[in-house]
């Protein structure tokens, strides 16, 4: 999981629990996700890195360069 990008489908910020839909197992998944920077936000749309994974389904995410 770590490394995979993902795209946003619930707003990511502080004290919010957001969601990301990354391509997993030939499916799209859909993940909690939380920002590894605690004052960073991502809209809905953006596209994210994910930096830590914990299992099940919780990420920690950042703003995919390019």
């Amino acid at each position: 999981m770590v490394g995979k990008e993902g795209r946003v489908t619930g707003k990511i910020g502080p004290g919010l629990v957001g969601e990301v839909m990354v391509v997993v197992r030939g499916g799209v998944e859909a993940f909690y996700a939380h920002p590894t920077v605690p004052d960073e936000e991502f809209t809905v749309g953006s596209i994210v890195v994910i930096v830590d994974f914990f299992p099940p389904r919780t990420v920690y995410v950042s703003r995919a360069l390019g």
